[in-house]
């Protein structure tokens, strides 16, 4: 069974067992969060399509850490010019693990 979900703006194929990096959530590591906006659920052979979402599914989401990914360097600059930025960006994400998928 998975179910494609829909957290941070961004969608996610999901399995129980499932750890992925999302966007980071405003929960304390070890605390659950349960995810409604489900948009397919696939189980032995068939595919429930939502429109926008499946009604009455959930997922289950375990946060078991927090972090901030690879650093990122955007540079800009004019040919010919003096013009020159040098800017870094680390983005924020919490570690999750897929608990259950309910239907």
């Amino acid at each position: 069974m998975y179910a494609i979900i829909e957290t941070g703006g961004k969608q996610y194929r999901v399995r129980q067992g499932d750890v992925l990096q999302v966007e980071k959530l405003a929960v304390e590591p070890g605390d659950t969060v349960t995810i409604d906006q489900v948009l397919a659920v696939g189980k032995a052979g068939e595919l429930q399509i939502g429109a926008p979402t499946v009604a009455g599914a959930k997922v289950r989401l375990k946060v078991e850490a927090h972090g901030r990914g690879k650093k990122i360097i955007i540079f800009k600059y004019k040919p010919k010019k003096t013009y020159r930025r040098k800017q870094g960006h680390r983005q924020s994400y919490s570690q999750v693990r897929v608990e259950a998928i309910e239907i």
